[in-house]
């Protein structure tokens, strides 16, 4: 038997749901729809804010660039995606939150996942006095040969 239409947005917009409420985010019309986009399908995403920007309003989600924005960030604050600086002029947000390197692509602009298994570090230097490491990003640049 296949899903109607209606029962596989329904089914997206659950997903969505379940997604904000892991991490106690109140469910406003606007994340449950940008969340819809990252998440309802249950793959995971590497976006930048102008890109999913234009898919809510590809979609028909009247939303400006600046909720845009401050979504993702109360998405990484929350602990729901991690935001990976390509450059100072580029971040892509990313819906896996495990440990992972990343491939970015200059020449498409693109940033996908790298095989995790095969990055290997001997040992991180110590952070300074005061401080933790939180997170490590490996974001290893390719051409095209």
């Amino acid at each position: 038997m296949t899903q109607t239409f209606a029962a596989l947005d329904s089914i997206a917009h659950d997903r969505a749901a379940a997604w904000l409420s892991r991490a106690d985010l109140r469910p406003t019309r606007q994340r449950i729809a940008l969340a819809t986009l990252l998440v309802g399908d249950g793959q995971n995403r590497h976006v930048t804010a102008e890109g999913l920007f234009m898919a809510a309003k590809s979609s028909g989600e009247s939303v400006s660039l600046a909720t845009v924005y401050n979504t993702l960030r109360a998405f990484c604050d929350a602990g729901l995606m991690n935001e990976i600086t390509v450059d100072a002029t580029r971040s892509y947000f990313d819906t896996c939150v495990e440990d992972h390197p990343h491939y970015f692509w200059e020449d498409t602009q693109d940033l996908t996942d790298a095989p995790s298994g095969e990055v290997a570090f001997a040992r991180l230097p110590d952070p300074p006095e005061g401080a933790e490491i939180s997170r490590v990003d490996v974001v290893i640049r390719l051409r095209r040969a």
